[in-house]
């Protein structure tokens, strides 16, 4: 957003260049410093893959400008930041359908920017309708992917004989009370030499698992299930 908006007010390809390359080198550091009270100086590892692309932002800025020639090539310059925005529209739409209302706004922006941009930058009115036309194009490939490929969190829930001293094998079910939140599933793991139980979620929420044993004996956690990580609490 801010990338384009410098671009469209920029005087000169050099000018749109350095700006953004400026912008950038001020603006990343300082969302990483503003994180470390909370996360810990260990977050500044990530920015190195930032200095890449600050530095990248000066042939960015520099080609991007000829968009506000409005010619055919400023549309083919934009499509690639269509389909970047596409990509994470697929991505907060799967973590809304999966944790609603998580990453909602963030789904609405990407969505309604990849039409914005194109209204926005463009004065021909044939350049904006076929920047609509891929923008939509783009949109409707994404969530038809997102919906045939829901997100899905896979993780090991408990190891038998664990710190609840439950005893389990695949002789043993287990099974969430609301099946709607996804399977659960026995695993022999050979690293450690016993069985595990495994959970593929589809949704996020509160529910519970019920794991029973060959004669029926039944033991039950109340599980919160989030969008990376749950909170398992014996019955």
């Amino acid at each position: 957003l801010f990338g384009i908006i410098i671009i469209m007010n920029s005087k000169s390809n050099l000018d749109s260049a350095l700006k953004c390359f400026v912008f950038f080198l001020i603006s990343q550091p300082l969302i990483y410093l503003i994180e470390v009270p909370f996360l810990g100086w260990s977050i500044m590892g990530y920015y190195k893959n930032w200095i890449i692309w600050t530095l990248l932002t000066l042939p960015m800025g520099y080609i991007g400008y000829y968009m506000k020639k409005d010619k055919w090539w400023g549309l083919l310059i934009l499509t690639p930041m269509l389909f970047f925005l596409g990509a994470h529209y697929a991505g907060y739409l799967g973590k809304t359908i999966f944790s609603f209302p998580l990453h909602l706004l963030s789904c609405i922006f990407c969505l309604a920017t990849m039409f914005i941009y194109v209204l926005y930058i463009f004065k021909d009115k044939k350049l904006k309708i076929a920047g609509v036309i891929i923008s939509g194009i783009i949109v409707i490939i994404m969530t038809v992917l997102t919906l045939l490929n829901p997100q899905e969190y896979n993780t090991t829930i408990l190891v038998s004989g664990g710190k609840d001293n439950l005893i389990f094998d695949d002789s043993y079910t287990a099974y969430l009370a609301d099946k709607k939140y996804g399977e659960l599933y026995f695993k022999y793991e050979e690293g450690i030499e016993d069985y595990v139980l495994n959970a593929k979620f589809k949704k996020a929420g509160k529910t519970e698992i019920i794991i029973e044993s060959p004669n029926g004996e039944k033991t039950i956690y109340d599980i919160t299930i989030k969008s990376d990580t749950y909170d398992l609490k014996k019955k």
